[in-house]
């Protein structure tokens, strides 16, 4: 069988062409738009969570990191998050984020600390406009779901557009693509 160099250009179109449509497959996900995963995580639930939703969502992944870390105590680092809300201390960032301006979509993750958003994600809100883009909130949580932090998220970004958001509790983070799956198919953000 003989094959003639029109062949292996047409073979070579057509192998490229479908690389070119899974491309738009993968950016059809988001409308098009370009998707952030943006968390903190002291335990590690948050962080999965965030995990299952960049591998959903094929979005980049950033983890918030303060200049000083948390104590790795749970009571140690419970009394300061208190300690923090009330005296409205933002935890300085070791993180940044120099081309916010390129994301559409925003996925903001955190553990619900005292009713909340955990410190460095007020930091980074306080600290960062979303105005115009698309905010999506998840959290972890032991129980309280996301308590006052739908309200805070609107406070610290009046101009976004937030949309439903996923609280787990933490210990079921790790089994929870389920969840993850459903919410992202509702928002029209699932693969």
């Amino acid at each position: 069988m003989k094959i003639t160099v029109l062949e292996i250009i047409a073979g070579i179109v057509g192998l490229l062409s479908g690389f070119q449509s899974l491309a738009h497959a993968a950016d059809a996900n988001a409308g098009g738009k370009k998707v952030l995963i943006l968390y903190y995580s002291w335990s590690g639930n948050t962080r999965e969570l965030a995990k299952q939703i960049q591998a959903q969502t094929g979005g980049d992944l950033v983890e918030l990191e303060t200049v000083t870390p948390y104590p790795t105590a749970y009571n140690q680092t419970v009394e300061q998050a208190k300690k923090e809300l009330e005296a409205n201390h933002l935890p300085p960032l070791k993180t940044r984020v120099d081309n916010l301006a390129s994301y559409d979509v925003i996925f903001l993750g955190s553990p619900n600390w005292w009713y909340t958003l955990a410190g460095p994600v007020r930091t980074f809100l306080s600290q960062n406009n979303l105005a115009g883009k698309t905010v999506i909130p998840f959290m972890t949580h032991g129980g309280g779901g996301f308590a006052n932090s739908l309200k805070d998220i609107k406070a610290f970004c009046p101009n976004a557009t937030i949309l439903e958001g996923l609280a787990i509790l933490g210990t079921r983070a790790k089994n929870a693509q389920g969840d993850v799956a459903r919410w992202l198919h509702t928002l029209g953000m699932a693969k």
